[in-house]
């Protein structure tokens, strides 16, 4: 990770087929996202390699909506830069909590949130199709 350069921002309009690749949105609300500074581009030597999505729960809790790495990006700390720049963009617009969540068949992201410092602050059970529960985490800002 050394070696190369590093940039997270806050999407841009140009950024629109990227976003949209994975986990699709309409473009409308792409637009109300990158206006609102909700999506964040992890750039690595010159190339889209990640987002990190957020999005607010009544208007006032930030939430991590969605976060990807493409394949040959991971296990090598991105996310971390990723999460960092995220946060410090919460913490200056006044927040000072974050919240996710995974599927509680998840393990491998639910590992990535312990391992980033979230902590387990509740489960609701049978949220998602199949009857499958979701668990959600927090990380002090």
């Amino acid at each position: 990770m050394d070696k190369e350069l590093i940039e997270v921002r806050t999407a841009c309009p140009e950024d629109l087929d990227y976003i949209n690749r994975h986990h699709c949105l309409t473009r409308k609300e792409i637009l109300r996202k990158i206006e609102n500074d909700e999506i964040f581009l992890l750039i690595v030597d010159g190339v889209s390699a990640g987002q990190l999505r957020i999005m607010f729960l009544w208007s006032q809790v930030p939430i991590i909506e969605l976060i990807y790495i493409d394949r040959t990006f991971r296990k090598r700390g991105y996310s971390r830069a990723l999460l960092g720049t995220v946060e410090a963009h919460l913490r200056g617009r006044g927040y000072d909590v974050l919240y996710s969540s995974s599927q509680m068949d998840e393990p491998e992201p639910q590992a990535w949130h312990r391992h980033m410092g979230f902590e387990v602050c509740g489960v609701i059970d049978g949220l998602n199709e199949g009857g499958i529960g979701e668990v959600f985490f927090r990380r002090a800002l």
